[in-house]
């Protein structure tokens, strides 16, 4: 009885809802039971947690099978209330993934519904997270500008797949370096699909309550709470810089103001300095036309108008053309064609001159309580 309440509690209804409706999916989605659970963890033993955060515990399992797995306790209990929309957050989730299946997504193995909270179970990816490739970086593993740019293509084709997935378009509303997991090879995986939602095809946006992490979030729905396919672009453009300066999207330095990196770098950009922002390995390694590009290609995904912001086809595109041609070509710039061909030009001529060598006069910085 205490299983089955769980289970109703837990969204196994909603759940089972959802899938009666779409049944081409059920087969995909395994229910665990509780028992399998306690047993893959070692009674959820501490040494086999992974990580911790805003929505709960993720530990390393073994299945009976032997297959490793990763298993995420979510967080439902806020002091003693039960929090029915983190329900609805973990059922989302569940649905999402389960209309998935691609190499660049982690996939969702099936869940668990009759223990005390909710529980989900993903495939093993060893290799941690990008943001601690790039933030905490170690001597064994070099991040070469060959892997940043692969790594940055496999994101780019995750998210043009999920928003051009022919049933309904998915928007995952959350993407930053935290989210992307490494596996074996060091491919990337996007994951974290909580606050993720799929829109009907002939759907230009979503009305939502703003979500989202700072430093990544789209300024555009920030101001008008309307999230679309190019708020996802905007996050990715965020990432494509973390992964070029090797900074994380805010800083704070000691007098307590806060550094936007895509302030720094935009205002970088426009001052003809990128190549002092740069994190020295991707200077040493990486061929100053291909890196050029690249930036010009975040500077666009960062536009504050979503509208000129590519689609997440033509950035996988122009990447695969990047690392195809060694960034001498670059097709369908929109309004910043020329000022590409300038800058290119400018350095072909003269690779020694201001563009990648000026360092600038001052970093841009707000204040923590700033509107902006």
């Amino acid at each position: 009885m205490l299983k089955q309440k769980y289970f109703k509690r837990n969204g196994g209804l909603l759940l089972q809802q959802h899938l009666s409706s779409n049944e081409g999916n059920v087969e995909k989605i395994k229910l665990f039971t509780s028992k399998e659970m306690e047993k893959a963890t070692d009674h959820y033993n501490e040494n086999r947690i992974l990580g911790q955060g805003g929505q709960g515990t993720v530990y390393k399992g073994m299945l009976i099978d032997g297959s490793i797995v990763a298993i995420k306790k979510s967080k439902m209990v806020e002091g003693k209330k039960f929090d029915e929309k983190k329900v609805e957050q973990f059922i989302n989730e569940v649905i999402i993934l389960s209309q998935i299946n691609h190499r660049n997504v982690v996939k969702l193995l099936g869940c668990c519904l009759e223990a005390e909270v909710p529980l989900l179970v993903y495939e093993f990816i060893p290799n941690g997270t990008l943001y601690d490739l790039i933030h905490n970086q170690n001597e064994e593993l070099p991040l070469t500008w060959e892997m940043r740019l692969r790594i940055a293509i496999e994101i780019a084709n995750a998210l043009f797949y999920l928003h051009s997935a022919a049933s309904a378009p998915i928007y995952h509303r959350d993407i930053k370096s935290n989210n992307i997991l490494l596996d074996d090879k060091y491919r990337a995986k996007v994951s974290d699909f909580g606050t993720s939602r799929s829109v009907a095809l002939e759907q230009t946006h979503l009305t939502t309550r703003v979500q989202g992490t700072f430093g990544y979030m789209d300024p555009e729905y920030f101001r008008t709470n309307q999230f679309t396919e190019k708020s996802d672009v905007y996050s990715f453009g965020v990432v494509l810089i973390e992964l070029l300066t090797g900074q994380k999207p805010i800083s704070a330095n000691q007098s307590e103001q806060v550094r936007s990196l895509v302030s720094y770098f935009l205002h970088s950009m426009q001052e003809n300095s990128l190549f002092s922002i740069l994190n020295p390995m991707v200077v040493k390694d990486g061929p100053e036309q291909e890196i050029m590009v690249v930036a010009l290609l975040a500077k666009r995904c960062l536009n504050l108008n979503g509208k000129k912001r590519p689609t997440m086809k033509q950035v996988v595109m122009e990447l695969e053309l990047i690392k195809a041609s060694g960034g001498t070509v670059i097709e369908d710039c929109g309004d910043e064609e020329s000022e590409t061909d300038d800058m290119i030009h400018s350095w072909d001529t003269n690779p020694s001159s201001s563009m990648s060598r000026r360092i600038p006069t001052d970093s841009v910085t707000f204040p923590l309580n700033s509107s902006s």
